[in-house]
């Protein structure tokens, strides 16, 4: 069994896999200053309460976007399963030729989309979307050139941020709205959120079809915790919730 692991600026979202079948998934805020004993522990205990043994465990990848947990996380897998895992970072063969002007400013986790959907559908021109902490646009050609993207803030973030610099907007849920007007504030939030974020991906998907594949539609592929909240508006040609862990699985086979 591979441990798959990828660290975001809030959470840590993971998977154990036996070949391509995850088995089991989980998540984990990745507050920084967390002992690799704190993490060990956790991982070691959620595999075991979902009734697969961490012994079995053989190898470990993982990707982050938050440096200081690296440490802790590399130092957990060596004390509590015996394991130096494998962290997908510059240097590593991906099949991708990048073109940012500095490569080494490409997340990892934007890496590790990259490289499973061009492993899913090879020879098309890609775009993925990936919602989490940022909502972050790829654009890849058919020739797995990684030709860039786009970053803006998530939904949470937004709505946390909507929280802390306004004296009278509350916190509120995220969800899918089928009316723009809301008879509400909660209800006035949760549409503004929902139809600002998908008025926004349409504009940058359009936008980068335009400027890289001449006009031509590309593939597009939503990812990441919040991509499911828009099943119905048919933005999407798929959905794949575990992408990131997947390319993961992907670079560590082409790096062993």
């Amino acid at each position: 069994m591979i441990l798959s692991l990828d660290v975001g600026n809030t959470q840590i979202y993971g998977g154990v896999f036996e070949g391509e079948k995850m088995l089991i998934a989980f998540r984990k805020n990745s507050k920084s200053g967390s002992s690799s004993d704190e993490v060990g522990i956790f991982l070691r205990t959620v595999i075991k309460e979902n009734g697969l043994d961490p012994k079995k465990i053989e190898k470990i990848v993982l990707c982050s976007v938050v440096p200081d947990v690296i440490y802790s996380l590399k130092g957990a897998c060596q004390k509590y399963f015996g394991i130096n895992p494998f962290i997908l970072q510059a240097g590593v063969k991906t099949g991708l030729k990048i073109k940012y002007r500095n490569p080494l400013e490409v997340g990892a986790d934007r890496i590790a989309n990259a490289v499973a959907a061009t492993a899913m559908h090879p020879q098309k021109n890609l775009v993925i979307v990936d919602l989490g902490t940022a909502t972050t646009f790829c654009a890849i050609t058919a020739d797995r050139d990684y030709l860039g993207g786009s970053i803006i803030a998530g939904l949470k973030l937004s709505m946390e941020s909507l929280e802390a610099k306004t004296a009278k907007l509350p916190s509120v849920e995220i969800v899918s709205r089928t009316e723009a007007l809301g008879l509400s504030t909660v209800e006035s939030l949760q549409s503004g959120l929902y139809y600002g974020h998908l008025g926004a991906m349409r504009e940058i998907i359009n936008k980068i079809s335009q400027e890289c594949f001449k006009g031509e539609k590309p593939f597009v592929i939503g990812t990441g915790g919040f991509s499911s909240l828009f099943e119905k508006e048919k933005i999407f040609d798929q959905i794949a919730p575990d992408l990131v862990l997947k390319g993961n699985l992907i670079a560590l086979e082409r790096n062993t």
